[in-house]
């Protein structure tokens, strides 16, 4: 008999996250369905069990509260003991489309800074610690008001910065947790709230990817950037991953 599987899904509450919640309970994954807002959460979960998936549980879940963090991880060691699978889905677009087809042909996503890109690429000589360095260095001079001086994304800059050193800590994680497989995943344009509706692609399109990642077997890639479900070199066009 199959080992259960457990997994957390942050963000799980509506959509992408609440479709690859749908989809992992349906492969027989035990699904932590998480959300910073407790009445959603539970009201996701309550859908998700009325529809036959039993395997669902909720529990809040604030990514930008530690204390909220430990709370979690406390409770899957308490009740769980283990845990299989985390799709880091939960995130903050903070911005407003005003051109639905600039952003959607990719306007919103190009990065520029080639010697920025070359430096988070350069997985051998990259370090954490330089991470930590280059997000202060742009929250620094974005209060400074010196993006464009520095080489700076001038639209979008937050974002653009975030995937890029994210999908730079991405290969880092998985070099220095061999046992662990550590992948990004763009799951496509989905059409959800995060895009404003401007999406190319249905949420159950969109989950296929990241709930492919998360079962892949123990001897499957690590470190990767999948672009949807092929593989894909990280490249110059910042896309959104998972």
């Amino acid at each position: 008999m199959e080992e259960q599987r457990y997994a957390i899904v942050t963000g799980g509450n509506r959509g992408i996250g609440l479709e690859i919640c749908r989809q992992l309970a349906s492969n027989g994954v035990y699904v932590i369905l998480t959300s910073r807002n407790q009445s959603r959460g539970e009201e996701a979960v309550e859908k998700l069990n009325v529809s036959g998936l039993s395997n669902v549980v909720f529990h809040q879940l604030d990514i930008n509260d530690p204390s909220s963090i430990a709370c979690l991880a406390g409770f899957v060691q308490t009740r769980f003991g283990k845990l299989d699978i985390l799709i880091n889905n939960a995130a903050e677009l903070g911005i407003i489309i005003h051109d639905d087809k600039e952003f959607r042909d990719g306007g919103g996503f190009w990065f520029h800074n080639e010697k920025l890109k070359a430096e988070l690429q350069d997985i051998d000589n990259l370090t954490e610690e330089r991470i930590d360095e280059i997000i202060q260095w742009f929250l620094s001079d974005f209060k400074a008001n010196k993006l464009q001086k520095n080489g700076w994304p001038l639209t979008v800059s937050a974002y653009k910065v975030s995937k890029a050193v994210l999908n730079a800590y991405t290969r880092l994680m998985a070099r220095k947790y061999e046992n662990i497989l550590v992948n990004c995943v763009h799951p496509g344009y989905v059409i959800t709230d995060m895009t404003s509706q401007t999406g190319l692609i249905t949420m159950e399109e969109g989950a296929k990817s990241p709930v492919m990642a998360a079962l892949l077997p123990d001897n499957g890639p690590s470190g990767v950037y999948f672009n949807k479900t092929q593989i894909a070199p990280f490249s110059s066009t910042v896309m959104p991953s998972t």
